[in-house]
């Protein structure tokens, strides 16, 4: 699907430097990273643990601070704004898919895809219709009044999709979405994402497996909290695509 201003930057990071705690217990999670995703891209941020991708989720997804450089988000300078602000932000322009579901037990996958349309304001007709159709995009409007409980660990998964989606976000953002899934499950899941990113979303996976990250039309691999490679790839199934976007300087 093509847009106006459809490979415009989504994502940029310049330089920014995270490191926590002081003096000689310092951990360098962040060595200057910058790296540019446009609108409309499939990528994976390819890391073994402790390679810094974790602390990169964590600042793309605006749950973590910089220390130094900057972040532009949907063309929006993240730097200096409130708490609440980055929530306002994070829930109408991020998708999060976490590794462990995240989903309330006691409330039904439709109430869970429900719930960033209740912090975003949306009356409860057009929430329910709204989260009835993202759940049939994943394939699950006939488990709609299910509790996390009685769905299998991909079928939750595929609620998290939904819940990341249905407030239509500038970009999904997802943190080891298969971590916790069997190969099938696994090859489901990431073909919702696949068929969200053919619709237009920007989709970002952080993964340690190589299997997930050739899903994608481009890898970003890290190592000791540096970007050390980021490159095109043709995933499988598909055409090679042209104008990937890059680091900045």
């Amino acid at each position: 699907m093509t847009t106006p201003g459809a490979r415009d930057p989504v994502i940029q990071l310049c330089r920014v430097v995270k490191t926590y705690g002081a003096a000689h217990s310092a951990v360098h999670a962040l060595r200057g990273v910058s790296l540019t995703i446009r609108r409309g891209e499939r990528v994976a941020i390819l890391g073994a643990s402790g390679s810094g991708k974790s602390t990169l989720m964590n600042v793309l997804a605006l749950l973590d601070n910089v220390n130094q450089g900057s972040y532009r988000l949907d063309g929006v300078d993240v730097r200096h704004r409130t708490e609440d602000e980055l929530a306002e932000i994070r829930n109408r322009r991020i998708g999060l898919v976490f590794q462990a579901f995240n989903l309330l037990p006691a409330l039904t996958a439709l109430r869970n895809v429900e719930l960033p349309l209740v912090y975003s304001g949306v009356r409860r007709a057009e929430r329910e219709r709204r989260a009835l159709e993202a759940l049939e995009t994943v394939g699950l409007d006939g488990r709609a009044h299910h509790l996390p409980s009685e769905l299998s660990g991909g079928e939750q998964q595929r609620v998290a999709v939904a819940r990341a989606v249905v407030n239509e976000p500038a970009i999904v953002l997802a943190d080891e979405p298969t971590g916790n899934l069997d190969s099938v499950a696994s090859r489901s899941v990431m073909g919702v994402l696949r068929r969200f990113n053919g619709q237009g979303r920007t989709v970002v996976v952080i993964t340690h497996d190589h299997d997930v990250a050739a899903f994608a039309g481009r890898v970003v691999e890290m190592r000791d909290g540096r970007i050390v490679d980021d490159r095109p790839q043709v995933a499988p199934g598909e055409p090679a695509r042209a104008g990937v976007g890059g680091r900045t300087a």
